[in-house]
């Protein structure tokens, strides 16, 4: 019982997280294989399965709010699905200690693009 109030913890963490407009999933995976001792294909699996409902919800705020442009998603849409499903395949064949270096390695570079995203910018909007 207390695995499934962890579990639910976690994920409810990552969801809000989520909303926030950051990657619920660079919370929630590590969440997921530290204090639920999932592997971390199944942690990866989880935090996917868990993006459906709240892409959804979102999109439909962003589609309500009209901050959605409409022309042009089909050059986003398709790559993206292309591209996730060639990602899963990948995940798949990689060992999950190789996986695990491979998403920890994401977070740090993720973290110092956060911390210099004010100084990439102004230096993307000189040159």
């Amino acid at each position: 019982m207390l695995k499934i109030i962890i579990l639910i913890a976690c994920t409810l963490v990552g969801g809000v997280i989520g909303g926030m407009g950051m990657g619920g999933g660079t919370l929630t995976i590590p969440l997921l294989t530290i204090f639920c001792s999932l592997t971390q294909h199944e942690a990866q699996a989880i935090n996917l399965v868990a993006f459906i409902p709240m892409a959804i919800v979102s999109l439909a705020i962003h589609i309500k709010n009209k901050r959605v442009k409409k022309e042009g998603l089909l050059w986003i849409i398709v790559p993206a699905v292309l591209t996730s499903v060639g990602g899963g395949f990948a995940a798949q064949a990689v060992n999950g200690e190789v996986l695990k270096r491979i998403f920890g390695g994401f977070l740090l570079l993720l973290s110092v693009v956060q911390f210099f995203s004010e100084e990439i910018t102004e230096f993307l909007a000189r040159h």
